[in-house]
């Protein structure tokens, strides 16, 4: 590339031009600069596309949120309602002047302790009231100690009473029941204790001050309980109850769905893929966090529908556990199902009966169950299906007896084929096993519970037939 020497005909006006020499059979593209505009407009409006898909995606995933259970909606109005009222104290001169500075103790109630269920609220809210008040009780008492002790000897006690008290909480924390019912409590002690002790070096007045932390917090608590039990609550006494009739009917389906899937017909010798429900069994082993939370909240619950005071809602726990002792078998028999190695057709043939019939009775009875514990009643019906539960899989081990012999008969490497099948019919029997200890859950759950019985005539019945029937001799006497 060269610079060219002006022209003397003024062509260009006398103004140097640039010209280039290109090799000869090279290419040369010239670029206009309207070609730059219109591909920085294509990228900007690629980028805003890819925006606005992103944040319509986003949109769509927080719609589905809240249309699955639109009570997380409510939540989120309610915990702005409870932040609205308390926030009047802050707002309002005479309620300011009332409780003092101290009024955005009330609003940070309100944010630490508001829970989704009616039990988380009232735990959070009574662990945090109760250490409120102890630990001010007791700093107040260290206080009085230390002020009597003289200037010399007041900064070591405050000092060595934070050091004991907080190592002493900290350090209660690793007890199971008090990690399980006080941790939050425990917690708010340490803070409380060590903000009252600190603060009260420096000021005088610390009897008004507790005073008034304790007024506002009792405010706060006050409110939250007010909107979480009055407006659409949420229990999880209930929440623990639908969460276990609905693994129930998961945990049928997954095994009746296993077995039909084994047995179904291979087209082209190719594993067909598993059914809808043939997964359910993986609710029910990852529901244990779950139920252990929602059976520690229940227990702060106060009564309410069906669930009244002392209901037992360890019994829940228990019911959970056996039907994760089921599911990890379930496990199995579905790792076998979809195992890539599979006994011939025609060997499964002389057991498809016999384990459909089985799986089917399972189902049945869990489905019996989960009818049982979701309309808390007891009824005959379940004993009945144990009961042809059980001769199903006893007339199961009288046909897996059997087969060996039946296929040495057609051909010795038949029994070798066969060692898949003798697996899955070994785990169902088990399956069965343990579906009647779901069961034996289930009847403890609701003795204590006080299920009443489906079978028996409503006292209600007995009352219209002396109405009806008034020249009854009963009546006649």
């Amino acid at each position: 590339m060269e610079m060219a020497p002006a022209t003397r005909d003024g062509k260009n006006g006398g103004v140097p031009e640039w010209r280039v020499t290109v090799p000869e059979g090279a290419s040369v593209t010239v670029e206009h600069e309207s070609c730059r505009a219109a591909r920085a407009w294509a990228w900007m409006v690629s980028c805003v596309v890819v925006l606005g898909d992103k944040v319509s995606g986003f949109a769509k995933r927080i719609w589905k949120i809240g249309a699955d259970d639109p009570r997380r909606a409510v939540h989120g109005l309610k915990v702005g309602l409870a932040l609205a009222l308390v926030s009047v104290f802050y707002y309002t001169r005479p309620l300011y002047d009332g409780v003092g500075g101290a009024a955005m103790w009330a609003i940070m109630t309100v944010v630490v302790i508001f829970e989704y269920t009616v039990g988380g609220c009232v735990y959070k809210g009574f662990n945090r009231a109760a250490a409120t008040v102890s630990a001010g009780a007791i700093a107040l008492g260290v206080h009085w100690i230390a002020a009597n002790a003289g200037h010399e000897f007041e900064p070591f006690i405050r000092s060595g009473s934070v050091f004991l008290l907080a190592s002493m909480a900290t350090f209660s924390r690793f007890i199971p029941t008090v990690k399980a019912r006080f941790d939050y409590g425990v917690t708010i002690f340490i803070l409380t204790y060590s903000l009252v002790a600190v603060s009260g070096y420096r000021v005088e007045a610390l009897l008004a001050m507790a005073q008034q932390r304790v007024c506002t917090i009792g405010i706060g608590v006050f409110m939250c309980l007010s909107v979480c039990v009055l407006i659409c609550p949420v229990w999880a006494g209930q929440e623990l109850h639908r969460l276990t009739v609905r693994n129930m009917g998961k945990l049928a389906g997954a095994v009746e769905a296993c077995v039909e899937d084994y047995f179904a017909e291979q087209a082209d010798g190719k594993q067909q893929p598993p059914s809808a429900g043939a997964d359910g069994y993986k609710c029910v082993l990852n529901s244990k966090a779950s139920e252990d939370s929602q059976a520690n909240l229940a227990r702060w619950e106060p009564a309410h529908g069906r669930f009244g005071f002392r209901h037992p809602y360890e019994q829940y726990k228990n019911v959970g556990a056996a039907m994760r002792h089921c599911a990890y078998c379930v496990e199995a028999l579905s790792g076998c199902v979809r195992s890539e190695i599979q006994a011939p057709e025609h060997v499964k043939r002389h057991l498809a009966d016999g384990c459909t019939t089985v799986a089917a009775r399972c189902a049945r009875v869990l489905g019996e169950a989960e009818s049982s514990v979701s309309a808390m009643t007891t009824s005959w019906s379940l004993e009945f299906a144990v009961a042809d539960m059980n001769t199903a899989a006893q007339e199961l081990q009288s046909d897996l007896r059997e087969l060996p012999s039946k296929l040495a008969e057609e051909s010795p490497a038949t029994v070798i084929d066969a060692v898949q099948l003798f697996t899955v019919t070994s785990l169902l029997i088990e399956v069965s096993t343990r579906v009647e200890g779901v069961v034996d859950a289930v009847d403890t759950l609701a003795s204590l519970a006080g299920f009443r019985s489906a079978d028996a005539k409503p006292e209600a019945s007995e009352t219209e037939t002396k109405v009806i029937n008034p020249d009854s001799d009963e009546e006649a006497h």
